[in-house]
């Protein structure tokens, strides 16, 4: 330990540590900083200060980190330094440095806000940026606004640290060297047209024979580490006495302790992300990279969690690298090109910016921090991801209506498990089946046991139903062997979680398996997934709408395929339109009528019928966008305005008889609008009446539910009603709807054009010198000068300048063609008549 790099900053970090209540520690992978920096710094603490407390990112990370330490001391895990993961604890009363998950140390601080007992907390690897990181260096700064006694130290290899010393109150900041030896990079070039196992297998066969020392080979996931190592079984590569091992979250822990830990022959680990950082694998000269990772990534708009496999960033593409030169010189084979290196983003994206942010809302709730943004955060939780958090968790009845955490939210937060699965147990609890419950919940949380290839897809169809695996799990624990299509080592970790999630919720598991209740496990799934309760669309068996909004299609053969109900337990967002449900569970609409009872949404619609030409009313029962019920019923008159109202809004009028009353009302208003700007008079085009209709409609429409009785208003009547009687009196004697012409005749005046029109035969007007006028003269009407025949033969507002010129040629015209009506030379002394002229 004495020829690490991180001896030499050590005095350095003790001073500004005992200066200073926040302190930066940026050291590259294998200077020693994980298991160097604690011990170093546990010095500066007096056994009644407390106990430094140092998170780590990854279960195996923790452990190896303790023992590591404890070996350094001559000691066994659990005494000067312990340790604390998921569902295991080896620390005591003389425990001074305690390594635990990133988990582990925000369930503390919830239990105990002060966190007592506690002089220093030690994040390391904080460049890996996980959501648990983020939350616990949150929750810690808040913490120091009540213990200014309380000292925090952020390790990190690759990242920017210039905003986290600035998010820490400009702490300051120790450099340490790393211990690197030359690695050799060797680029196989991208090669799109093969699959990665292969591409993989052929790399590895490669460096066995060109290099020396163990190989460690990252792969983005547990399947392709499972298809590697059968293709290097199937090419005999332990004949050439190598051993395989796999290093992936899912595996046994012990499992994973055999990858880690040094052999008596030489090694290939293939492992996935997990390798990265933190652990030393003991004897890698080798590192091949695949160049890809897979991470979950969160989608706002759909409600939903999507493993992507993406490429890597430059970041961890040098992270990786950089395993091989750790202990001496080494070789690093990537499998893509120099190009596509470069081409890599600078780091990889926080987990809070992608991923499911209900856990994070949680423990927030439950701390009592309603904005998030009150917390110091480095980068700030996204609001849209936080909204459907909220919905998620009020769906899950964790929070309220105003936010607040709930005691069953409370209850759930305690345990360390995503909501779903924490509320599944709880309500498992509630209905005395803590078996089903616990192998539902590691049914639903670990890698699935069966067997899907990209050419057996449709064998998913047969196991859709969440009872298949129930039932091929307990054949499996009742007889120690399952079909063909069942991956052991995922059944053993399935019954080990099982185990484990018992001891959690201090369920005695007996001897013989609970029977499979369909009722009991539709109830469960129903209070983990709320919001994936789907009712099958008309039109297809394998077409579903969830309660989130969402289309979904599940496997034709599934064996809930056509049931009216489902609960999507398992689904794909993906690209597509729909997304594509891999294993569900039919359920009984009484089930989901009494397990969401609070949750079910009733309404009342109140519409208009297009096909009918009718008002109608319906009642829903809804949860989210599924609907339970619908049913028509006759309400009260009144109820049905606002449909009608939108109906006759819809049809731009066209449901109300607008005849020429109407249309002539508009045009005298608008006449008088214009011509008399001083006052008051109100606007009755098409397009203020549609925006007013509430005022001058609504009252006088209850009981008109219908077309016809629509047709049948007097909406003339209804827009005269809307003026005073200053305005009414006024429209009739300034914008009258008849002219009295000099012949006695009344003739009605048009107002839908621009300008009033009267239409009238020039016989009528012999003797009037003067052009027609209303609204106090301010208006001169069109005169539309017809025929004998009645057809238009002069438009002129100028009668006078008619008489005296164009009226002669016009007599000319039609004198021989009219012979019976008169046409005298001078229509100034003419007597106007409409009738013809005597006979001689």
């Amino acid at each position: 330990m004495n020829q690490l790099p991180i001896r030499n900053i050590l005095p350095e970090l003790v001073s500004a540590v005992r200066r200073h209540p926040n302190v930066l520690l940026c050291a590259p992978p294998g200077a020693g900083k994980t298991t160097c920096v604690p011990l170093e710094l546990l010095k500066l603490f007096p056994v009644d200060a407390g106990r430094i407390i140092m998170l780590e990112p990854r279960r195996i990370a923790a452990v190896s980190a303790a023992r590591w330490m404890a070996r350094t001391l001559g000691e066994e895990a659990g005494q000067t330094v312990g340790y604390s993961i998921r569902f295991e604890s080896r620390t005591s009363a003389a425990t001074r440095i305690e390594v635990v998950t990133e988990g582990i140390l925000t369930r503390r601080i919830q239990n105990d806000p002060l966190l007592e007992g506690v002089a220093m907390v030690i994040f390391d690897e904080f460049h890996e940026r996980s959501i648990h990181a983020d939350l616990g260096l949150a929750l810690c700064l808040d913490l120091q606004q009540v213990r200014d006694d309380l000292k925090i130290l952020v390790m990190s290899a690759t990242l920017d640290i210039t905003p986290l010393a600035a998010m820490l109150d400009n702490a300051p900041v120790i450099n340490s060297e790393g211990r690197s030896f030359p690695v050799e990079e060797i680029y196989l070039d991208d090669q799109v047209d093969s699959r990665l196992p292969e591409r993989m297998t052929a790399a590895i066969h490669r460096a066995l024979n060109e290099t020396e020392g163990d190989v460690l080979a990252f792969l983005p996931g547990s399947g392709e580490i499972r298809a590697c190592a059968a293709r290097l079984a199937e090419s005999g590569v332990t004949n050439r006495r190598v051993t395989v091992c796999q290093l992936y979250g899912d595996l046994p822990f012990n499992e994973q302790q055999k990858a880690i830990q040094p052999g008596g022959q030489r090694k290939v680990v293939l492992a996935t992300s997990i390798a990265e950082t933190s652990l030393t694998i003991e004897g890698v000269r080798v590192v091949i990279d695949c160049g890809v990772s897979r991470r979950m990534q969160f989608d706002p708009a759909r409600g939903m969690n999507r493993l992507v496999t993406l490429r890597e960033s430059r970041a961890s593409a040098e992270q990786r690298k950089g395993r091989a030169g750790r202990l001496a010189p080494g070789v690093c084979y990537r499998l893509f090109s120099r190009h596509t290196l470069n081409a890599m983003i600078p780091h990889t994206p926080p987990e809070i910016r992608e991923t499911d942010l209900s856990p994070l809302l949680l423990e927030l709730s439950a701390w009592g921090t309603h904005d998030p943004l009150a917390l110091q955060w480095l980068d700030a939780p996204p609001a849209a991801a936080m909204a459907a958090a909220g919905t998620l968790l009020m769906e899950l009845d964790a929070l309220d209506e105003t936010g607040r955490i709930t005691p069953q939210g409370l209850e759930m937060m305690r345990l360390p498990l995503h909501p779903r699965l924490a509320r599944l147990l709880l309500r498992s609890r509630e209905l005395n089946c803590c078996r089903l419950g616990c192998d539902l919940a590691a049914l639903l949380s670990e890698r699935d046991f069966v067997r899907i290839s990209r050419a057996d897809r449709v064998i998913l169809a047969s196991h859709s139903d969440v009872s298949d695996r129930l039932d091929a799990l307990r054949n499996w624990r009742e007889h120690g062997k399952g079909a063909a299509s069942l991956d052991p080592s995922a059944l053993k970790n399935v019954e080990r979680v099982v185990g484990q999630l018992a001891r959690l919720v201090k369920c005695p598991l007996q001897k013989e398996p609970e029977a499979c209740d369909d009722d009991l496990v539709s109830r469960l799934l129903l209070s983990a997934y709320p919001d994936r309760i789907a009712r099958r669309r008309v039109g297809g068996a394998d077409v579903y709408l969830l309660a989130n909004g969402r289309g979904a299609r599940i496997s034709p053969g599934s064996s809930v395929r056509g049931a009216e109900y489902i609960v999507a337990v398992a689904l794909d967002g993906g690209s597509q339109a729909e997304a594509v449900i891999h294993l569900a569970a039919g359920v009984a609409e009484n089930i989901i009528r009494d397990e969401r009872a609070a949750h079910i949404v009733r309404e009342t619609s109140l519409g208009w019928s297009e096909r009918d030409g009718r008002a109608v009313a319906t009642r829903f029962e809804k949860l989210g966008a599924v609907q339970l019920s619908s049913e028509t019923f006759v309400p009260d008159t009144s109820q049905l305005v606002p449909a009608v109202i939108a109906a006759v809004r819809d049809s731009g009028l066209a449901l109300l008889t607008l005849d020429d009353t109407v249309r002539s009302l508009q045009g005298r208003v608008a006449l008088m609008k214009a011509a008399f700007p001083e006052r008051e008079w109100p606007d009755f085009s098409d397009g203020a009446l549609l925006a007013t209709l509430e005022e001058w409609l609504a009252p006088h429409i209850a009981g008109v539910n219908n077309s016809k009785r629509l047709a049948q208003l007097d909406v003339a009547g209804l827009l005269r009603q809307q003026l005073d009687y200053r305005q009414q009196r006024e429209l009739d004697q300034l914008a009258p709807t008849h002219l009295t012409v000099p012949s006695g005749s009344r003739i009605r005046l048009d107002y839908t054009a621009e300008s009033p029109v009267l239409s009238v035969k020039l016989q009528e007007l012999f003797g009037l010198r003067e052009t027609p006028s209303i609204a106090e003269g301010r208006v001169m009407v069109l005169l539309h000068l017809l025929s004998p025949a009645g057809r238009p033969i002069q438009v002129t507002r100028d009668l006078k300048g008619f008489w005296d010129g164009a009226y002669q040629q016009v007599r000319k015209e039609l004198k021989g063609r009219y012979p019976k009506h008169p046409w005298p030379d001078d229509p100034w002394s003419a007597l106007p008549t409409r009738r013809l002229k005597p006979r001689s």
